[in-house]
């Protein structure tokens, strides 16, 4: 796995939320061996750190070669970046692009949910 940064949050007293959107995500499907393409879209409240983004990219960008279905691959950044920066709340949508005539989107999220 890539090193994934983190720096202190500038603003540790408020609940605000970031936003990261990688639309060059790239797996490979394990049944087929063929490329999957998908928007990864990740939301967080942070606590004490935030996801550093040359870092996340990479660590995203370190998926392009590994065979693995949809749910496990976005089920797996949810634990590995919460992992690392302990958010209060985080939220990793799979947008996959289409394949066989059927698009997925894979959603998982964990700690405190806010209302939006």
């Amino acid at each position: 796995m890539v090193d994934l940064e983190t720096f202190p949050n500038p603003a540790p007293q408020r609940d605000y939320v970031i936003k990261h959107s990688c639309p060059e995500f790239t797996s490979v499907c394990p049944k087929t061996g063929q490329p999957d393409f998908a928007t990864i879209d990740l939301e967080y409240i942070p606590d004490r750190l935030c996801l550093e983004l040359k870092a996340l990219k990479l660590y995203y960008y370190s998926f392009r070669n590994e065979g693995i279905f949809y749910e496990a691959v976005t089920n797996r950044i949810l634990d590995e970046l919460a992992a690392v920066c302990s958010p209060r709340w985080m939220r990793v949508k799979g947008n996959f692009n289409v394949r066989g005539g059927i698009s997925s989107q894979v959603i998982a999220e964990t700690g405190n949910r806010l209302e939006r």
